[in-house]
C-alpha cells in the first residue's frame, strides 16, 4: 500500500518548491485544522487552517506543472482533460503507459 502511494506521489512531486509548499499545506489541512477545533479556537481558525493548507498544495502543483490530486479525480470523472505529471516527471504510476491525458 504504501509503495503503490509512493510511486504515484513521487512523480507528482519532484519540484522543491512543490515539496516545501506540500510539507506546509499538508500538516497545515491535517493537523491544524482538526487541532484548531478540539482547542477551541475562534470559528475561523480551522477555516484558514484548510483553505490555507489547500492553497499552499494547489500552488505547488501550479509550480509542478500539474493538477492537484483532487483536480485530476474530478476533471476524470467529468471526461475533461488534465495533467497527471509535471513536465519533469521521468514516469507515470501506470508502467504501461503515460496516463495523465493533456490538452497540448
Amino acid at each position: 500500500m504504501i509503495r503503490a502511494f509512493l510511486r504515484n506521489y513521487l512523480p507528482r512531486h519532484r519540484n522543491r518548491v512543490n515539496q516545501f509548499l506540500h510539507a506546509l499545506g499538508v500538516p497545515l489541512t491535517f493537523v491544524g485544522t482538526p487541532w484548531t477545533l478540539i482547542a477551541g479556537a475562534a470559528w475561523y481558525w480551522p477555516i484558514v487552517c484548510f483553505l490555507g493548507g489547500y492553497v499552499l498544495q494547489f500552488a505547488g502543483h501550479a509550480v509542478e506543472g500539474n493538477d492537484a490530486g483532487e483536480a485530476v479525480f474530478v476533471k476524470r470523472m467529468l471526461g475533461m482533460s488534465y495533467r497527471e505529471y509535471g513536465p519533469c516527471a521521468e514516469y507515470s504510476s501506470n508502467t504501461d503507459q503515460r496516463d495523465d491525458r493533456t490538452t497540448g
